[in-house]
C-alpha cells in the first residue's frame, strides 16, 4: 500500500480541524495566549541547531574551551528567540469588523479585522489558506485595521475559515503561529455581464420599459432642498429653514414614472449563471439610475424600490440562487 503526503493530509485534516475547533474556538474576538500560540523551528533555526551541536562535538573532541563557549552562546540565543517568537503573539486580539463590502465574482473580495494588542507585535503575517499574505509591519495597543485579501471566483455565500496569523521575529529561528476562526461571512455577488435584453415590466403600462420607474418631479415623495429662484411659488418654500438662517429654501418632490420595472430569469435560457449575471448587471444599471424595480426568481420575489439597500437585497438573492449554490467554503 502506497501512502502518498496529500493523502495523508487529507485523512488528518479532519481531525486537525475538530482538535482546533475545540482548543480555539470561533468567536466574534480572539486574544492569542499559550492555548493558541504554537512553535517550531525554521529552517533557518535548523541549520542553526544542527551548527551549535557541530561545535558542541567539535569543541568537546578537541576540548577547546572557546568553541564550546560558542555553541553554549548559540543555543542560548535560540532558546531566548523561543521567548520571544511567543511573546511577540501572546496578547495579540484579532476582532470581525461587523461591516464589510461585498464584491463580485471573479474580482478580490477584502476582509477587515481589528489588531490590538496590550504591547508591540512585530511583522505579523495574516492570510486565509491559499490566499495572499497581509504584514502587519508593527501593531500597537490603538486598534489597527488590516484588509484580508481574498480570491473569489464564483458567486455565494463565502466563508473563508481559519485565519492563520504567524511571526518569525526576531532573527528567524522560530516560527510561532494560530489558526484563529472569527466566524467571517461574507456575500459575493454574481459577476456582472451586459446585456442588452427587454425587462419585463408591468402588463398595465403600455409607456414601455426603457424610463418606466425612473423618478420625476412630482408630488408623491420628498427628496431634498434645493435655493429658490425668483418669481417660483411660495408653497413649497421651507419656511423652517428659513427661521433658522439658512436662506430661501425650496421643497422638491419626486414620483417613479410610470409602472415598476421586473426583474425575471431569461426562460428560454439553458445557462443559468449567464442569466443570473445579466440580471446583475441590469440591477446596478438601475440602481446608478435610481429607478424602482423588483425581482422574481422562482418562489422568491422582492417589492419594487429602490436605493442603495434595495440593490443590496437584489444582489444577495441573485448570489444565493439556487440553494446548492449558497456556500462557498476555504478549507
Amino acid at each position: 500500500m502506497i501512502f502518498t503526503l496529500a493523502g495523508i493530509r487529507n485523512k488528518l485534516k479532519p481531525r486537525l480541524n475538530l482538535w482546533l475547533s475545540r482548543r480555539i474556538p470561533a468567536a466574534n474576538s480572539v486574544t492569542l495566549s499559550h492555548k493558541s500560540i504554537f512553535i517550531l523551528p525554521t529552517g533557518f533555526g535548523m541549520a542553526w541547531f544542527i551548527l551549535l551541536i557541530i561545535l558542541f562535538l567539535f569543541g568537546t573532541n578537541y576540548q577547546n574551551n572557546l568553541v564550546m563557549g560558542l555553541s553554549f552562546l548559540l543555543l542560548s540565543m535560540f532558546n531566548t528567540c523561543i521567548l520571544y517568537s511567543y511573546r511577540n503573539l501572546a496578547s495579540l486580539t484579532l476582532s470581525r469588523c461587523t461591516s464589510t463590502a461585498n464584491s463580485f465574482a471573479g474580482q478580490p473580495s477584502y476582509i477587515p479585522i481589528l489588531l490590538s494588542t496590550q504591547n508591540h507585535a512585530y511583522e505579523v503575517k495574516l492570510n486565509f489558506n491559499h490566499q495572499p499574505v497581509e504584514i502587519a509591519k508593527k501593531v500597537i495597543s490603538q486598534p489597527l485595521p488590516a484588509q484580508l485579501t481574498v480570491l473569489q471566483t464564483s458567486r455565494g455565500r463565502l466563508k473563508p475559515g481559519r485565519l492563520k496569523v504567524e511571526s518569525r521575529y526576531p532573527l528567524g529561528l522560530c516560527r510561532a503561529w494560530s489558526y484563529v476562526d472569527l466566524d467571517l461571512e461574507q456575500i459575493i455577488f454574481a459577476s456582472p455581464i451586459q446585456s442588452n435584453d427587454s425587462l419585463a415590466a408591468n402588463t398595465l403600462d403600455n409607456s414601455g420599459t426603457k424610463d418606466s420607474g425612473k423618478f420625476v418631479t412630482g408630488v408623491d415623495e420628498y427628496s431634498g432642498l434645493r435655493a429658490y429662484v425668483a418669481g417660483e411659488s411660495l408653497k413649497q418654500v421651507a419656511w423652517k429653514q428659513w427661521a433658522q438662517g439658512r436662506g430661501m429654501l425650496l421643497k422638491e418632490f419626486q414620483q417613479p414614472q410610470g409602472a415598476p420595472m421586473w426583474l425575471t430569469l431569461d426562460e428560454a435560457s439553458t445557462d443559468l449563471e449567464l442569466s443570473i449575471s445579466k440580471l446583475a448587471w441590469l440591477t446596478e444599471q438601475l440602481s446608478s439610475k435610481q429607478q424602482v424595480f423588483g425581482l422574481k426568481l422562482g418562489a422568491i420575489s422582492v417589492e419594487p424600490a429602490n436605493g442603495e439597500a434595495h440593490r443590496v437585497a437584489v444582489q444577495t438573492h441573485l448570489a444565493l440562487y439556487p440553494k446548492s449554490l449558497q456556500t462557498v467554503k476555504h478549507e
